[in-house]
């Protein structure tokens, strides 16, 4: 019998069940896929792949470099003729079939969400709802745009005509990072198929599951041969094959700064590839006394710590009113030691590991500095257990501005709280850092929230939330943080050719 509101199937009266992982014996796709058929290495090559919350070995997966990235290149720039299927498909069909990989992805939601837990060590709570949201809506979004894609007509002297037609910019090279692999993927392929672009995307050589898995997605709706072709393998390789190939036309890529500037000095160097970059970020909140604390507190801290903050958009820096600072960093701890920190794929999991040894100490190493220069460690600071990639949430306070948890990007899930006195040191302090990703400013006054959003030096602003990402809005920063926008109308732009055509009229009586 049910008791206090629980059914005899533990499921709560009125409350649907959370969604479980599926068992995963063993990983279908390892292999690569060029022109919908799956392909072993050229060199031979396979790589592991290690779930990071159990340091165990998941499979191994084929590697390409740069003889696999000619051949990708090769079927993509086929897919492109103008006699080939998918360049006389009419736009109407390309947004068919891009509502047909959304619903087989909808399909396959649990086994991709479990996948990409998996692979990233995200809890399966948020692979489940925000990832395969994400991806599913980009899709879906991108699909509606796809018969919409057009030029104008132009005023010009009376004996001319003129028309601007929006081509497909051709070959587009795309390099994903491993925080966000499932999303990432959709942001990159959605824009690009809705245009009539073909791709060859590259995904993160820690992180390659669910990438590989949409191939096999990609060809049961439908898509012609060598429309997208999925490469995966190494930076230094792959990863720069793609950034300097001839025949590729524009290479959009995510991930940091230093990588971005060398993929744009590739495009540069090989035939001028048009690029988009989503880079680093190291992320300002201000703070002001007339906020909801308890949102701001709520919002900042989900900046700071979501996937582990491992996130270009992590809110690692809060700039807090000096009238008003020691409740809310009393209420950012508080806050801070009810995260539940264990198996991603357990439901109740809100915080898993690092992504890999590296990052581990990467974070580490710029935790110890942080205590080295003087700053107060008031939470965290310290891994979960001897061996494990865990790192407790940690806060610091009495940060200065020079230190190096002040300005590198940490991609860990460190969060600085400083104090301020006045609205334009807040904005000279936020404004001081290389990178121009996002910010956020909580207050309730609408005068001051446009006034201090007009003066940020940033892509993103968010008032009042943190993270509110919709791919109806572009995203995309300034400074260091990169160039070009993704999702959003904007977003088009990055993936057509403007053509001018300019007709002379015959003279008439």
């Amino acid at each position: 019998m049910a008791q206090n509101g629980i059914k005899e199937n533990g499921v709560t009266e009125g409350i649907p069940a959370l969604p479980q992982p599926v068992p995963v014996q063993d990983v279908t796709h390892t292999k690569i896929f060029i022109g919908n058929e799956w392909h072993t290495s050229c060199a031979g090559r396979t790589f592991p792949t290690f779930n990071p919350a159990t340091g165990v070995k998941i499979c191994d997966v084929e590697e390409a470099d740069k003889e696999d990235v000619d051949k990708a290149v090769e079927a993509a720039k086929a897919a492109m003729k103008r006699s080939s299927p998918w360049r006389k498909m009419d736009a109407s069909s390309r947004g068919r079939l891009l509502l047909k990989l959304s619903d087989l992805i909808e399909r396959d939601r649990l086994l991709l969400a479990t996948l990409e837990t998996l692979d990233t060590g995200k809890p399966f709570l948020q692979s489940f709802f925000i990832d395969l949201d994400g991806s599913i809506k980009t899709l879906r979004y991108y699909a509606g745009w796809a018969d919409k894609v057009h030029g104008k007509s132009l005023p010009v002297d009376e004996s001319f005509m003129c028309l601007t037609k929006h081509e497909p910019v051709g070959v587009c090279g795309a390099i994903i990072p491993w925080n966000f692999p499932l999303l990432m993927f959709t942001w990159k392929i959605a824009p690009a198929l809705s245009c009539g672009n073909t791709v060859v995307i590259k995904p993160a050589e820690q992180t390659p599951l669910t990438a590989l898995h949409i191939g096999s997605l990609i060809k049961e709706a439908g898509f012609p041969p060598g429309v997208v072709n999925i490469v995966p393998g190494f930076g230094p390789t792959a990863g720069a094959a793609i950034a300097r190939h001839m025949n590729i036309d524009k290479v959009a890529f995510t991930g940091s700064t230093e990588v971005g500037q060398l993929i744009k000095e590739a495009a540069a160097r090989s035939n001028l590839k048009r690029v988009t970059l989503e880079l680093g970020g190291k992320n300002p909140c201000i703070v002001f006394a007339d906020c909801n604390l308890q949102l701001a507190v709520e919002e900042t801290q989900k900046g700071a710590f979501y996937n582990q903050g491992q996130c270009c958009t992590a809110a690692s820096r809060v700039f807090v009113e000096e009238s008003i600072y020691g409740e809310f960093l009393r209420c950012s701890i508080e806050k801070a030691k009810k995260i539940v920190i264990g198996d991603p794929l357990d439901p109740q999991t809100s915080h898993g590991p690092q992504i890999d040894r590296q990052q581990f100490d990467k974070i580490m190493d710029l935790i110890e500095s942080g205590k080295k220069e003087g700053a107060k460690l008031e939470y965290g600071g310290v891994a979960v257990g001897d061996k494990s990639l865990f790192i407790h949430p940690t806060i610091f306070t009495g940060v200065k501005d020079h230190m190096r948890i002040a300005k590198e990007e940490i991609f860990g899930p460190v969060q600085c709280i400083f104090s301020f006195k006045s609205q334009q040191d807040a904005i000279e302090r936020a404004n001081s850092s290389q990178y121009g990703l996002v910010s956020a400013v909580f207050t309730t006054s609408i005068d001051r929230a446009l006034s201090v959003s007009a003066a940020l030096e940033t892509g993103t602003v968010w008032i009042n939330c943190y993270n509110a990402l919709h791919v109806q809005t572009p995203f995309g920063g300034c400074k260091m943080s990169g160039t070009g926008r993704e999702l959003g109308e904007y977003a088009l732009a990055e993936y057509t050719e403007v053509k001018a055509v300019t007709i002379k009229l015959s003279e008439t009586m």
